[in-house]
């Protein structure tokens, strides 16, 4: 089954916490969290809708992520309300040994170099996790959020 196929098996709603490492003042901030997960275009892609809170603030997100198995390669497009504000984050990746989906992208933070973001999506039996990553441009790889979701 290729990892787009295992992804989609993962359609329906989700449902479960979110923690966000707060930048702003080191803290880890938990809010409820939803996730809605929809085979797109034929289920050549997968697109995850989810919400949480950030200081009791609702917030919005969309992940689609799609394969390529001629080039057995992985891509994937972040918008949301928090993180990327107006625009989209594009990522590239490749499949991992086990079920876990990785896709990395990066971000401009002027006036020094760009900044990384890496996200793993790992479907498992009863859970769905998807963690965030902030990478340094020197490449150390800090927790942003860690979402863990059961079905509902």
């Amino acid at each position: 089954m290729n990892p787009i196929e295992t992804l989609a098996a993962c359609a329906g709603t989700w449902s479960g916490p979110s923690t966000l490492q707060d930048p702003m003042n080191n803290v880890a901030e938990e809010s409820a969290s939803t996730l809605t997960v929809t085979p797109v275009l034929g289920g050549r892609f997968v697109r995850m809708d989810y919400t949480w809170a950030y200081q009791g603030k609702p917030q919005e997100g969309s992940l689609l992520v799609g394969f390529d198995p001629k080039a057995s390669a992985l891509s994937g497009h972040l918008i949301d309300t928090w993180h990327v504000g107006y625009g989209a984050m594009a990522f590239t990746g490749t499949p991992g040994a086990d079920s876990t989906l990785t896709v990395r992208g990066s971000y401009a933070a002027p006036p020094g170099p760009d900044w990384g973001w890496r996200i793993d999506i790992a479907p498992g039996d009863d859970t769905l996790r998807i963690t965030h990553y902030n990478v340094w441009p020197e490449g150390k790889e800090d927790l942003a959020v860690d979402s863990v979701y059961t079905r509902v």
